[in-house]
């Protein structure tokens, strides 16, 4: 092997050890990590928070105006459909489920990726889902027996 071929190499292992170094170094999200103490998780996550991703998570929107840009913008950790709030008029239950995974999209694309909680108001069961069966309240069952 000749000095020219060897300064090839000794150039690609430097590059080499420059891009293990640093992939070593990438930042490590103690709060993404399922083997950490869900208490070690909680206090990593919060620190990295700003006050207005924090204040975004503690609120919950209706269906009505959520839109990924809404969930992006104001960091939004609930999307709830009340009554009549549905995704499209006689919306199958494929659309239901096309419209919460667009939402949470949007949620696990911001800076921190934490994942959009979903709520729907089904005291008579789900009833906003086209064609469902729907029940009395839940409390009006309870008192049949």
């Amino acid at each position: 092997m000749g000095i020219k071929n060897m300064g090839k190499v000794t150039v690609l292992m430097v590059m080499v050890i420059c891009c293990w170094i640093s992939m070593t170094e990438a930042e490590y999200f103690k709060y993404k990590d399922p083997k950490q103490p869900i208490g070690v998780r909680i206090k990593d996550l919060m620190k990295r928070m700003t006050l207005e991703e924090k204040i975004g998570q503690m609120t919950q929107i209706d269906k009505k105006v959520a839109s990924n840009e809404v969930i992006n913008k104001y960091f939004i950790g609930s999307v709830l459909s009340g009554g009549g709030s549905v995704p499209a008029k006689e919306a199958s239950p494929k659309t239901w489920v096309d419209m919460f995974n667009d939402y949470q999209k949007g949620s696990l694309s911001t800076r921190l990726g934490i994942p959009l909680i979903y709520g729907i108001d089904a005291v008579h069961g789900h009833n906003n889902v086209y064609k469902a069966t729907i029940f009395p309240h839940n409390v009006g069952l309870g008192v049949t027996r």
